[in-house]
């Protein structure tokens, strides 16, 4: 994909430098009296071991104020030049969906407000509660912010045979159709049945909703061809491959070595390379109307 030297994002917020929240070195008590020797030692050793100073508590360093996320905790991960590229990259794919659907929306007659962009590696919290990089990227609609743990695009090239930046991208303009679908009041419809549905039934509300999603990914990569010609040869196959690792059959098979499609909540790997490949396609918002499609 081409994307280097081109405008990113700034609807980043990069939280891939903290390993975790609310250590507040600073006001730490440093212990005293009998025994209170050893007992230092072993926090100095304690925060050593999480990746601090330990001097800290000697010398009340640590920011003087709560550690919480999105503030210095003095826990922090070096970056790699690997992490920076990645971060790089997804940042401007970023930029890129929000130009597209800043357009599609604006033809429409509507204003597209663009969601956050959450980098964080190992956990971190969100509006829709703890989140971490067993979850894999997500999006919440509650803080319309999109959380991703760069370390899953390595799983989806090693563990999910689903490698290259065009891959990533679609994972990402995917979350992005999420956010689409939460502002024109798509995910609330559906979210609003699962009262008064089955679960099964709502389980397949539920692979319409991803289904439309990654027609919405598909539409963005269309428009964004289209406008900027990003694709290299070899890209939309990285795209296709990507989506289908992430069937829901595919999965089921090789965790349980069965399928259950009743459980299915994103569709399985045909069904989501058919409409990324439709949305690609066609460029057309209209016809993606997935809840509407017999075949589901």
């Amino acid at each position: 994909m081409r994307w280097r030297n081109r405008t990113r994002s700034r609807n980043v917020e990069d939280r891939r430098h903290q390993r975790g929240p609310g250590l507040n070195l600073g006001r730490l008590p440093i212990p005293r009296g009998r025994g209170g020797l050893l007992t230092l030692l072993i926090m100095m050793g304690l925060i050593w071991a999480l990746g601090g100073n330990p001097l800290s508590l000697l010398t009340g360093g640590g920011g003087g104020g709560s550690a919480g996320l999105g503030g210095a905790t003095g826990l922090e991960r070096a970056s790699t030049v690997e992490d920076d590229e990645a971060a790089a990259f997804i940042s401007t794919v970023l930029a890129d969906t929000e130009k597209v659907w800043g357009d599609l929306f604006r033809a429409s007659g509507n204003t597209y407000q663009p969601p956050k962009l959450v980098l964080f590696r190992n956990s971190t919290s969100s509006g829709c509660g703890f989140a971490s990089s067993a979850t894999g990227p997500f999006y919440c609609p509650a803080d319309e912010k999109i959380y991703i743990d760069l370390s899953f695009f390595d799983q989806l090239a090693r563990d999910l045979d689903a490698p290259g930046d065009f891959a990533q991208a679609y994972v990402l303009a995917h979350e992005v159709a999420h956010h689409v679908q939460h502002l024109l009041g798509t995910t609330d419809k559906v979210h609003g049945a699962r009262k008064r549905v089955s679960e099964t039934e709502y389980n397949r509300l539920s692979v319409k909703l991803e289904l439309q999603a990654d027609f919405l990914a598909g539409v963005w990569a269309h428009h964004a061809q289209a406008r900027w010609r990003i694709l290299e040869p070899g890209d939309i196959e990285e795209a296709i491959r990507a989506a289908g690792a992430i069937g829901d059959d595919r999965l089921q098979k090789q965790s349980k070595g069965y399928v259950v499609p009743d459980s299915f909540t994103h569709g399985t790997s045909a069904q989501r390379v058919h409409w990324f490949r439709k949305g690609f396609e066609t460029g057309d918002v209209s016809q993606g109307d997935t809840f509407g499609a017999r075949d589901l």
